[in-house]
């Protein structure tokens, strides 16, 4: 379902607010604790940096993948990795 919504509602635009703000008001709207929008944020922030700053209208499964692959070799599959992990899929996959 996010996933959806990035491809679908939060492409560049000059009216639209930034990525970042309507993921904010996405996560609002579901009324999600101010923590975890946080988290959520933090790691969109780290996905979108990981890949270069591209946009995610500009990537796809692949580079989720190589995110999470690398994530899991540099954090060696700890146990709150495997929480956060889960947590990373949910937002993709659209659980959000």
């Amino acid at each position: 379902m996010l996933k959806n919504i990035i491809h679908e509602n939060l492409s560049p635009s000059i009216n639209k607010p930034k990525l970042l703000d309507q993921l904010r008001a996405i996560i609002r709207t579901k009324h999600y604790s101010l923590r975890t929008e946080e988290s959520y944020i933090q790691w969109i922030k780290r996905f979108i940096i990981f890949h270069n700053k591209r946009h995610p209208n500009e990537m796809s499964q692949v580079e989720i993948n190589q995110f999470l692959s690398h994530l899991a070799v540099k954090n060696k599959g700890g146990h709150w990795f495997q929480n956060d992990l889960r947590l990373k899929k949910s937002v993709q996959y659209g659980s959000l």
